[in-house]
């Protein structure tokens, strides 16, 4: 029988999700995807149930295509498939860490990679000292939590940063200040990482005079090779966050690499056009060489124990030694 795959999205029409449905049938894989948001869990001490439209799941491996504003209720549906058994690129609490930037950036310095000067501010209290902490302008602001280049501002003097950090407490978000890169404006990098290999990376660079480099938002895209130090920097930062699959984020400054953050539902499109690398058929590629391992092993227990039993049946029925 194929394994079975899940893939969580909840858009089955967009790009990633499209080529991850595609690869998996290549692969071998009985592939559904369905929306994590309809998935109905039970909970128990043996580990519960999966049920969708009212008929149970069961799923050998799963890939989580979480959006950001379902991070939470879509890690405890990953959370649920891990409980009973599934293979899963990435797992929940890998999921919740790399989402919450100011905590994968505690993590990646405390390991001693590299990464710009970053400060969360609780309360307009702290507003001064966290822009004088920076020190200097024009500096970044951007929420603790987001994708795509959403709500991050490059601020260019002190008054334009207390108006935009009250705003942002106002509407109960939960402000990072960051150092500014000078050297790399509206330029960065992307690293898709799998299972610690480097598999594809891109440059991105900005349009006209906006400084984020996103693919969504319009910015242009195209291969590069990177340096060992970079490589390093790419994989360590996906081990040391506990992601299968990342999309990891740098700029580069003047004194090497610096560390933004990693995507644990990296984006597929602009990648694999920029490079022309099958991004999804490595991230599929690896995935079922788990669940053949998987298997394997569990083949491997069974015999063992079947062994196990039979020696036990030929001990106890065997005859006994005669004087």
């Amino acid at each position: 029988m194929d394994p079975r795959l899940v893939i969580l999205s909840r858009g089955p029409g967009l790009y990633s999700t499209t080529r991850l449905m595609e690869e998996s049938q290549r692969y071998g894989f009985s592939t559904r995807i369905i929306d994590p948001m309809s998935i109905t869990t039970a909970v128990d001490g043996e580990g519960g149930r999966i049920y969708y439209k009212g008929w149970p799941v069961e799923a050998d491996a799963v890939i989580p295509r979480i959006g950001f504003s379902i991070t939470r209720p879509g890690a405890s549906i990953v959370r649920q498939f891990e409980r009973l058994g599934s293979i899963v690129h990435n797992t929940a609490d890998a999921i919740l860490l790399s989402r919450d930037k100011i905590a994968a950036t505690q993590v990646m310095a405390e390991c001693g990679l590299p990464v710009p000067k970053t400060i969360r501010v609780a309360s307009m209290n702290d507003c001064m000292y966290a822009l004088r902490a920076i020190g200097s302008y024009p500096l970044v602001i951007k929420a603790s939590e987001g994708t795509q280049g959403s709500s991050v501002f490059l601020i260019d003097d002190e008054a334009r940063a207390i108006s935009l950090l009250s705003q942002m407490f106002e509407r109960g978000m939960r402000p990072l200040v960051q150092e500014y890169i000078g050297e790399s404006h509206g330029r960065d990098v992307r690293v898709i990482v799998v299972r610690g290999r480097v598999v594809a990376s891109m440059v991105r660079k900005a349009r006209g005079s906006e400084f984020r480099s996103n693919f969504h938002l319009g910015g242009s895209v195209e291969a590069v090779s990177l340096t060992s130090d970079q490589t390093n920097v790419a994989v360590k930062a996906a081990n040391e966050l506990g992601l299968d699959v990342a999309g990891v984020d740098m700029l580069e400054s003047a004194s090497g690499p610096l560390l933004l953050e990693a995507n644990s539902s990296p984006g597929l499109e602009g990648i694999e056009r920029a490079t022309g690398i099958n991004v999804a058929a490595r991230i599929v590629s690896s995935l079922r060489a788990r669940v053949r391992e998987a298997s394997e092993a569990a083949e491997e227990i069974r015999d063992a124990l079947e062994k196990g039993t039979n020696n036990l049946c030929l001990l106890y029925t065997s005859p006994s030694p005669r004087d």
